[in-house]
């Protein structure tokens, strides 16, 4: 017997119905299984122990220069003495250290050079005196010694050559730094004119010392 169209529309959809349905991801599917997420902590690398600082050796140790080392050291100050041979040999040198000074050491040994050290020391006053006298002399050592006519040993503006390697010169230099500083007073501390004792000038001046041999006056 045949089936009427709607007994076979009814077949067809009971076919239809009993196939199943593809999964679905959707809000009415089972949930999803949540993953819990472990943290892992972080390696921690121990840190470094402290370096010991780099330590030169002696032969290494670089030095800081200190001012005060390098300051070249003050000169002591030299003291007063009664003793002229004493003073004479502190002082004793070939180099004067100064043009002036050498002008005082060339008149103290060519006019006194053969004269007892108390001699020379007044000679070198003479002329240290005329220099310090304000306008009556010239106002230096060499001024002194250049002025026209009063040093026989004097030709123009050239000092006369010295043995300088020679006693008597080295012995004209202490006394002239002597003199320069002051540090001796002499019997002739005043005077500003000497003549030697075999000549008679008739100078009508105050004499004021005789040392050696010469007449020292004022």
């Amino acid at each position: 017997m045949l089936a009427s169209p709607r007994s076979a529309l009814l077949v067809l959809a009971a076919l239809s119905a009993s196939s199943v349905a593809p999964a679905q991801v959707g809000p009415a599917a089972e949930p999803l299984i949540a993953i819990t997420t472990i943290a892992i902590p972080a390696t921690v690398v121990p840190e470094a122990p402290p370096q010991p600082k780099e330590v030169l050796a002696p032969s290494e140790a670089v030095e800081t220069p200190i001012a005060d080392e390098l300051a070249p050291l003050p000169a002591p100050p030299v003291k007063r003495t009664g003793d002229l041979a004493a003073l004479v040999a502190q002082f004793r040198g070939s180099d004067p250290g100064s043009r002036e000074l050498e002008c005082l050491a060339v008149g103290i040994y060519f006019e006194s050079k053969s004269e007892p050290l108390a001699g020379q020391l007044a000679v070198g006053e003479v002329i240290a005196n005329r220099a310090n006298s304000r306008g009556r002399f010239p106002s230096s050592y060499c001024g002194v010694l250049f002025q026209r006519s009063q040093f026989s040993f004097i030709r123009g503006r050239v000092l006369p050559a010295v043995p300088r390697s020679s006693r008597q010169w080295t012995t004209a230099v202490a006394i002239a730094k002597i003199v320069d500083k002051d540090l001796k007073d002499s019997a002739a501390n005043n005077a500003l004119f000497f003549h030697a004792k075999r000549v008679s000038p008739g100078w009508k001046l105050k004499r004021v010392a005789s040392i050696g041999n010469h007449i020292f006056y004022r």
